[in-house]
């Protein structure tokens, strides 16, 4: 029963699995291919030898290397900071007992419900009354605090933190950065990583924002930079377009696949624990 039952759930995930997979496949054809190659009929439907000039091409055309490396200051920047306020803030709405708790983070989800378009003008105008424009601090700054991902850690740290453990810690002593240290970070650790690769994924793939707040070409991101390569008129070199859009992919399958086995656990946390 048990071989029948794994040759059924093989025979449903490997189609989707591959379903799932082919658009990263058909990326990678057709950044190693030729504009007519992409258009041919029948299509191609394997990797050609373009890919090193279609590279060439690409970094002939845009800055890549610096807007790669300016996506990584950022997104880590951002990344960091968002999690370590995230983390911190849940573990204290979930663990810790203070007058006006539940009104504060009500009032923290109802923010969760205003569309990012009808903060656009007034964030814009507040940076730029602040002299914000053409630096980062508007990038790093707006989402510091994740409602979502303050949401996110209150509730994994409802379900694997003791309270009479926090309570044993501060009766020995333990101030409140030790206390999460030694208690709610290990406990929280698959939910950190989790929050973390989504948080990644958020900054590196942002584009709306930044092209709104950054003027300077040495200072754009890389989804802002690749979208240079779109021509006039709808027209663009395909193929570099796909190579811009391979190469930029590369870091968030790096950081997920460091971060898979946390981010794991963090999904099937609730039905282990249920």
């Amino acid at each position: 029963m048990k071989s029948r039952r794994a040759w059924l759930q093989h025979v449903v995930l490997i189609p989707a699995a591959a379903l799932f997979a082919f658009p990263f496949y058909w990326l990678v054809v057709m950044s190693t291919s030729t504009t007519s190659d992409i258009f041919s009929s029948p299509p191609r439907l394997f990797p050609g030898p373009e890919l090193f000039a279609n590279i060439e091409r690409l970094f002939g055309s845009i800055d890549f290397l610096q807007a790669f490396l300016n996506s990584v200051l950022v997104s880590v920047t951002a990344t960091v900071i968002t999690v370590a306020i995230a983390a911190l803030s849940g573990f204290v709405f979930a663990m810790y007992r203070f007058p006006g708790r539940n009104w504060l983070f009500g009032i923290l989800l109802a923010t969760m419900t205003l569309p990012t378009g009808v903060m656009l003008v007034p964030m814009f105008q507040i940076y730029v009354d602040l002299g914000w424009l053409n630096t980062y601090l508007p990038l790093i700054v707006p989402g510091a605090a994740s409602a979502f991902g303050i949401f996110w850690m209150r509730q994994a740290a409802s379900e694997a933190v003791q309270y009479e453990v926090i309570e044993a810690a501060r009766v020995d002593g333990a101030g409140f950065l030790r206390v999460f240290w030694h208690v709610g970070a290990p406990a929280l650790r698959p939910a950190i990583a989790g929050f973390t690769v989504f948080q990644f994924m958020w900054n590196w793939n942002e584009y709306m924002w930044p092209l709104l707040v950054l003027n300077d070409s040495d200072l754009y991101t890389l989804p802002v930079a690749l979208q240079q390569l779109n021509g006039n008129y709808g027209t663009s070199d395909y193929p570099v377009v796909m190579v811009g859009t391979l190469l930029a992919t590369l870091p968030l399958i790096v950081v997920f696949l460091f971060f898979r086995r946390q981010v794991m656990s963090s999904a099937t946390a609730g039905a282990v624990k249920g």
